[in-house]
């Protein structure tokens, strides 16, 4: 069971980065990230979280290497993915059941960011530099 998924919350710790063997080909890279994503309601007084929910995010992608330094703890990112359900059984042979997020895209918003340092993209072999 699937759907899509679509929803704004904090990393709630570091992110855990694994790699996996594919054979010949370049390792199959896994970025997991944990993310309480809130539900803001407007108060009197400012806003209250109302319903909101832990969920694990899962970024399979080649830079997930790169990113593992990027996203941080606190952090408020943008998650864009489609949920799935993960039947399992825990140590005492309990079937448990969790949802999770298999992201597409994973955004950060500048919220709690300090600052952002922009850096050139590596120019290839055989290719001309922005500009040349």
């Amino acid at each position: 069971m699937s759907n899509h998924f679509i929803g704004e919350g904090n990393l709630g710790s570091t992110p855990e980065y694994r790699e996996f063997p594919n054979g010949n080909d370049e390792p199959r890279r896994l970025l997991r990230l944990n993310v309480y994503f809130d539900n803001p309601v407007p108060t009197k007084e400012g806003f209250e979280d109302r319903g909101g929910f832990w969920a694990p995010v899962e970024l399979w992608h080649r830079d997930a290497e790169h990113w593992k330094d990027l996203y941080q703890k606190g952090m408020r990112v943008l998650v864009q993915g489609r949920t799935t359900r993960d039947e399992w059984e825990d140590a005492e042979e309990q079937e448990r059941v969790t949802f999770k997020v298999e992201a597409r895209r994973v955004g950060i918003l500048p919220f709690r960011v300090a600052s952002v340092m922009l850096v050139p993209k590596p120019v290839a072999d055989g290719e001309k530099a922005a500009g040349e």
